[in-house]
C-alpha cells in the first residue's frame, strides 16, 4: 500500500507488497525489497533496502555525506534484511572512496536519532541505542551493542559482540567481546551474556576470559601479553580473532585505564 501523498521518483524499484506512509519521499535510485515498511515523513534516496526492513518516521536515508570532498558522485547506501530503523535516524550515503557505499547488515536495530556516517559498515545484528553517532568509515562488528549518546571517531573499529555503555566516546578501536565504558570506553570484562546467547561454550568462554585478562593486565605491554597468551596455550577461534584484531589495528586499541594511557602494539 502506497499512500496517495507519497512522492516517488520514476527510477525507484518497489516490490508489490511494500508499505509507504503519508508524506514519504522516495528519491532517485531507490530499491525497496519485499515486505519493506516505510513510515510517514521519511526521506530515502540512493539506497537499497532489504526484505522486511522497517524505517521509522522522519528518518533520512541515503542523503549526501558530510564530506567536503564529495562532489555528487554516484554513491549509495545498502541496508540488509529485517532491520528496524527508528525515528529521526540518519544514514548518509558513501563518499567517493573505497566501494563508495555505506552498509548496514541484517537484523540491525538503529534506535531513535542515531547517525551512521558515510562509508560506515555495520555487520549483522548490531544495535545502536538512541543518539549514537558514528563518524565516517567506522566498522562495527557482528552483534555489537552501543549504548545511547555515545560518539566514535572516524575510521575506528568496534569488535564483534562488544558492548559499550551509554555516554561513551572513542578515538581508538574497541576490543571484540569486551564490556567497555567511559571516555575512552576501557574494557572491564568479557561480554559473557552475548557469548552465551550465541552458543559459545563454557570452555571457550573460559579460555577467552583468561586471554582477555592477560591482554588488559598492567603487568604486560600488548606484545608481551600476546606472547604470554601463546605460552599458556590459550587458543580458540575467539582468542585468535581478538589477537588478530589488535595486530591489525591502525589507530590502536583501547585496553588500559586512563592511568596507564592507551596501549597498542605501537606502544
Amino acid at each position: 500500500m502506497i499512500h496517495a501523498s507519497a512522492v516517488i521518483h520514476e527510477s525507484a524499484k518497489i516490490a508489490d507488497d511494500v508499505e509507504i506512509g503519508a508524506n514519504v519521499v522516495i528519491g532517485e535510485n531507490v530499491v525497496l525489497e519485499k515486505g519493506v515498511k516505510i513510515f510517514p515523513n521519511t526521506y530515502i534516496e540512493f539506497a537499497t533496502i532489504g526484505e522486511g526492513t522497517q524505517i521509522g518516521p522522519f528518518a533520512a536515508i541515503g542523503t549526501p555525506p558530510q564530506d567536503l570532498g564529495y562532489k555528487g558522485e554516484p554513491t549509495k547506501v545498502v541496508i540488509g534484511k529485517n532491520c528496524i530503523i527508528k525515528e529521526n535516524v540518519t544514514v548518509h550515503r558513501g563518499a567517493n572512496c573505497g566501494d563508495m557505499t555505506t552498509r548496514i547488515g541484517d537484523k540491525c536495530l538503529l534506535m531513535v536519532g542515531s547517525h551512521v556516517a558515510h562509508n560506515c559498515v555495520l555487520a549483522d545484528e548490531v544495535i545502536l541505542a538512541n543518539l549514537v553517532t558514528l563518524g565516517g568509515h567506522v566498522h562495527v562488528g557482528f552483534g555489537a551493542f552501543v549504548g545511547g549518546m555515545s560518539v566514535f571517531h572516524q575510521n575506528i573499529r568496534i569488535g564483534d559482540m562488544a558492548i559499550i555503555s551509554g555516554f561513551s566516546a572513542a578515538r581508538q578501536d574497541i576490543l571484540p567481546y569486551s564490556k567497555g565504558e567511559g571516555r575512552p570506553p576501557v574494557p572491564r570484562g568479557v561480554n559473557v551474556v552475548a557469548l552465551k546467547r550465541r552458543g559459545v561454550s563454557q570452555e571457550d568462554r573460559t579460555i577467552l576470559n583468561d586471554a582477555f585478562k592477560l591482554l588488559i593486565s598492567d603487568e604486560y605491554n600488548t606484545s608481551q601479553a600476546i606472547e604470554e597468551i601463546r605460552k599458556r596455550g590459550l587458543t580458540n577461534q575467539y582468542v585468535e580473532k581478538m589477537i588478530e584484531f589488535v595486530k591489525s589495528s591502525k589507530r590502536g586499541v583501547t585496553l588500559k585505564s586512563h592511568k596507564s594511557g592507551y596501549q597498542s602494539l605501537e606502544g
